[in-house]
């Protein structure tokens, strides 16, 4: 087989970049190792920035998401019973829409399949061959039998664990990385959400977060040891310890139900340099994962491939490769900014056990120079809805 850019991986990612790139003339083929339902039963964050809501736009595939999605203009902070709205529109004249990365991969399918895309699922043992000359190839498994994919560029948009970075040597790869103490317990349930605004609240028990998917899909997060077992917790004790953590209105307003998953994720800041080798690039969790806090997963995603997007366009439609050349540069600028910001309000809302009493006051006067500050509210508020492309 030929193309000119190979894709590995059927994330969002990976569908993004080859539906953007089809739309631009550019040929791809995409590889998954999972099946194509498989993908879709991830469930993943849904706070989408307005900067990929537009990519989604340009890409013929944010019609849906304007229909279902919930635009929301600020979000809520409760530290110690005491809750701070973020108002976004009259901080930065910004929002963020709440809609989910399963509805999102979905719609990237079903564009993806009206444009003919090749994307061929249940792909093993995927190797990137000669990424550091003018002619690299990629070699897998498919139906028990050997193929290969000669192209131009390989873009791997496979994840943390995918093959894509390991593809870097190491004396060419650094990695940075920090893991916290703790992890997210989080409960997804067909009930109403308790606000309709996302609560970030912080106190002496610990994180919580109240999010939602719809006005009757609602996820829950409480912050947990990273040691804990998601069998230790039932659903009345997850509730019982849930409406502890949250604010007094907003305890009053949960209303609970079974569990439908539940499920707790490590948290972890992590880096890898360079995002571009040769003619491989890496985009997504393949390049970075940020604790969710932040929300900044998919977005970050969304503006790498909006980066290589760009770049692509301009070698194959206008012969420049100038941006080609520079998209590690561009992508990890945007990256390390959504990197400290993650990791403050990972700080600022989490109780931190081992941290000695000096860190552990300081918490308390984030929150009261947020309250007290409306610069430091519009620094929250343009990080949060996303700094520009």
């Amino acid at each position: 087989m030929r193309t000119q850019v190979a894709i590995i991986g059927a994330g969002p990612a990976g569908l993004l970049l080859s539906q953007l790139l089809m739309k631009s003339g550019i040929e791809t083929i995409v590889l998954e190792r999972r099946s194509r339902e498989y993908v879709l039963s991830r469930i993943r964050a849904g706070v989408i920035e307005s900067g990929a809501v537009d990519l989604l736009d340009k890409a013929g595939v944010g019609d849906r998401l304007h229909r279902e999605g919930h635009v929301h203009d600020g979000c809520n902070l409760a530290y110690d019973q005491q809750m701070l709205r973020i108002d976004f529109k009259s901080l930065c004249g910004d929002h963020v829409v709440v809609y989910g990365q399963t509805e999102i991969t979905r719609d990237l399918y079903d564009a993806q399949d009206a444009l003919g895309a090749n994307i061929i699922h249940g792909v093993d043992d995927v190797e990137i061959i000669g990424a550091d000359t003018d002619s690299p190839y990629v070699t897998f498994k498919h139906d028990g039998q050997d193929k290969r994919i000669d192209c131009d560029f390989v873009a791997g948009c496979d994840g943390f664990h995918g093959v894509s970075r390991q593809t870097i040597p190491d004396s060419v790869r650094s990695e940075f990385e920090k893991i916290y103490p703790f992890g997210w317990l989080g409960v997804l349930s067909e009930t109403p959400p308790v606000n309709d605004e996302l609560i970030y609240a912080s106190g002496p028990r610990g994180f919580a977060l109240a999010s939602m998917r719809s006005p009757v899909l609602s996820r829950h997060y409480i912050q947990v040891p990273l040691n804990e077992k998601v069998e230790n917790w039932s659903d009345d004790a997850f509730w019982d310890e849930y409406r502890k953590r949250l604010p007094q209105s907003a305890a009053e307003a949960l209303v609970t139900g079974p569990s439908i998953e539940k499920s707790i994720a490590p948290l972890r800041s992590f880096v890898s340099e360079p995002m571009k080798w040769g003619r491989l690039f890496l985009c997504g969790d393949a390049a970075h994962i940020v604790p969710p806090t932040g929300a900044k997963g998919l977005n970050l995603a969304a503006s790498d491939v909006f980066y290589l997007w760009r770049a692509m366009s301009a070698h194959y439609n206008d012969k420049d490769g100038a941006l080609i050349d520079r998209y590690g540069e561009d992508a990890l600028a945007r990256v390390w900014q959504a990197m400290r910001f993650s990791w403050w309000m990972t700080r600022l809302m989490h109780l931190f056990p081992d941290d000695p009493a000096f860190d552990q006051r300081i918490p308390a006067v984030e929150f009261a120079h947020l309250q007290n500050s409306e610069t430091a509210r519009r620094n929250l508020a343009e990080n949060y809805v996303g700094l520009p492309y």
